[in-house]
Order: C-alpha cells, then sequence, then structure tokens
C-alpha cells in the first residue's frame, strides 16, 4: 500500500470491532492500529450499542455468534439507522450464511481463520469509497432512531400470562420451558446462573442430551427477541448464563 492511499484511508475514521473472542479481537486491533487506524473493540451487543451512539464510525466488524445478540440483527441495525460500512468476521462459512449475511446488510463477508492483511485490505476498499463521498454522506447515525431510547426501557415478565415483552412493547408468548428458563434467570436477576442449576431447573439431564436440549432452549428464545431488541440473555462461557438486562415483574 502506497502512503498516499494509506494515509488517505487511515485519518479521521473510527472504526469498532464487535467479536466476543478476546485474543482475536485484541490482535486485529493491535494490527490495525499499528495500521494507522482508530479503533475501538468491544465483546458483546450491548457494548456495541453504548459506543454506537456516543462518536462517529466508518466502519464496523462483526462477529455473527455474539454471546448476547446476533451479529445480523447489529448489522441490520447499521444499515437501518447509519451509512457505516460493515464487514462481517465469523466462522459460519456455509452458502446460506454468506446470502444472510449480505442481506443483513454487510458490505463484505470473512470467513475465519483469515489473514489481518486481508482484512486491512478489506477495510480499505471500503473506506476509499467513503473518501469519494460528498462531505454530507460521511457515516453518521441517523437522530431519529437510536438505541438508547431502547436500552434505558426495562423488559416486563409477565408471570401469570407467561409473557416476555421487549422494551418496545411487543409481547412474546412463551413455551412452559421457555417459562422455566426465564424464571430461572430472573431469580438471580443479572447474576450468573450455573448450567447445572437451569438442567436441574428444567428437569434436563446433566448430560449431552441435556446439554443439547438447553442450548436448543436458549437459541429459540433468542430467536425471538432478538428482533425486537438486544437480547436480554447473555451466556457466561463454562459457567451458564444471565438476564442482563433491566426488567419489571408483574
Amino acid at each position: 500500500m502506497s502512503q498516499e492511499y494509506e494515509t488517505i484511508v487511515t485519518s479521521h475514521h473510527k472504526i469498532i470491532i464487535v467479536e466476543d473472542d478476546n485474543d482475536l479481537r485484541e490482535s486485529l486491533m493491535l494490527y490495525l492500529a499499528m495500521n494507522g487506524y482508530d479503533i475501538i473493540g468491544v465483546s458483546s451487543a450491548v457494548e456495541f450499542y453504548q459506543h454506537i451512539t456516543t462518536a462517529k464510525y466508518a466502519l464496523a466488524i462483526i462477529d455473527i455468534g455474539l454471546p448476547d445478540q446476533n451479529g445480523r440483527v447489529l448489522s441490520e441495525y447499521l444499515k437501518a439507522n447509519t451509512d457505516i460500512r460493515i464487514i462481517m468476521l465469523t466462522a459460519r462459512a456455509t452458502l446460506a450464511d454468506k446470502l444472510s449475511g449480505y442481506h443483513s446488510g454487510a458490505d463484505i463477508y470473512l470467513v475465519k481463520p483469515v489473514d489481518f492483511s486481508e482484512i486491512a485490505a478489506a477495510i480499505a476498499a471500503l473506506l476509499i469509497r467513503i473518501e469519494s463521498l460528498p462531505s454530507a454522506s460521511l457515516p453518521l447515525v441517523k437522530e431519529q432512531k437510536t438505541i438508547k431510547e431502547i436500552t434505558v426501557t426495562p423488559w416486563t415478565f409477565m408471570k401469570s400470562e407467561w409473557l416476555l415483552m421487549t422494551p418496545l412493547g411487543v409481547k412474546i408468548k412463551l413455551t412452559a420451558k421457555e417459562f422455566k428458563f426465564l424464571q430461572c434467570l430472573i431469580a438471580h436477576h443479572k447474576n450468573e446462573v450455573s448450567r447445572d442449576l437451569i438442567l436441574k431447573s428444567l428437569g434436563y439431564p446433566d448430560d449431552t442430551t441435556g446439554g443439547a436440549a438447553l442450548e436448543t432452549l436458549v437459541h429459540r428464545i433468542r430467536r425471538k427477541t432478538d428482533k425486537e431488541a438486544p437480547s436480554p440473555i447473555r451466556t457466561i462461557h463454562g459457567v451458564g448464563y444471565s438476564f442482563i438486562a433491566d426488567l419489571v415483574i408483574v
């Protein structure tokens, strides 16, 4: 890369990396910082939403498999509310995954493992396009829609009706197992709940079959909630799960 080109693409552009693999995130941040980029790194969707409205970002690098929300939801949010360019960086390599990624707003879809030099080349290609835009078209979070309006409003757990209501007022009907799972997490609100305790509460065996059933249950709940707001369920790797969002119980 020529010095002139490098200066064009690295000056005054902020990049946010959303990746829950700490080693990969920190290594990529170091590599890009050494190449002159202004980098912010976060490990979850919650942190992403907290940062995205506080500065003007030109580009986001997003992992799909985040602990608290599917990365495609973040991409859809950026596509709907900003002009921020998007690179998806994920281990999901099927054609269906790639098409879903592009449909959700990705400009470039990269499959792990990938050399950092390829990521840098992808960034440069996208940012050079931004430089060719009129100044009024530079990426900026649009004021009429901000995630702050969502995050300050609590979720509502409606026990008598077996419903979970999102911060936007959308009611999600729960099955018996989904209700018991959320009830277990909410009983320890914002604290870690061990996988063993959850399995016992649900009546699942503490073996491979029970673990698979639990993961399927969590995936189903996240599919119901991901479309409405940042998922309130966080995976605590090696431990269990936690309900991390503000909550009202009725």
